[in-house]
């Protein structure tokens, strides 16, 4: 039981960390990146789909995204949902493809988003806290019944411990290195 436990806990919480990628992947930084857009909801064949399945996407210059959509007929919605969300750039289309031009960040947006992935960072610590709560809440209900002895407790929960102390500093790091992109100019 107790290995099942532990294993159960360590996924749990390398999702945490995967989810937190995913969303300072969606936090800009100053240059162009798909990940800013790709899940963006778009109204299309009468239901929202993400812009990653109808698009595909390429980075010609640093500050350039260039979306080029399977179907030609999409790009007026493409446009429509990119202005309408925060990104803080203006669509412009050929007729063929749609162009984002990211502009340089100013000081007080980098200083911002610091504050964002820091505040997104955080509430991946507080899940990983929250699985070590419910998995050292499921070992000592085992103790309880008498499936696992005292000592086979005391060991499973140090291992526990350690997995979240692992799962933390791994989201410090993440975070450090994204406030480091960040505040690059």
């Amino acid at each position: 039981m107790i290995p099942e436990t532990l294993a159960e806990t360590k996924d749990k919480m390398h999702k945490a960390v995967v989810h937190l990628l995913e969303e300072f992947g969606a936090v800009r930084t100053g240059r162009a990146n798909p990940a800013v857009v790709e899940k963006l909801g778009i109204d299309m064949y009468g239901s929202v789909m993400p812009l990653q399945q109808l698009a595909s996407f390429s980075v010609p210059e640093p500050r350039l995204l260039v979306i080029q959509p399977y179907d030609k007929s999409s790009i007026k919605a493409i446009e429509k949902a990119i202005q309408g969300s925060d990104l803080g750039v203006n669509p412009s289309n050929d007729g063929t493809v749609v162009r984002l031009a990211f502009p340089q960040l100013t000081e007080d947006r980098r200083k911002e988003l610091v504050k964002v992935v820091k505040s997104r960072a955080e509430d991946a610590k507080v899940t990983a806290r929250n699985v070590r709560r419910a998995a050292r809440d499921s070992l000592d209900k085992l103790e309880k019944d008498g499936q696992i002895s005292r000592d086979e407790l005391e060991r499973a929960e140090k291992e526990l411990d350690k997995l979240t102390h692992d799962a933390v500093a791994e989201i410090d790091a993440h975070l450090g290195q994204k406030e480091k992109e960040l505040l690059e100019v």
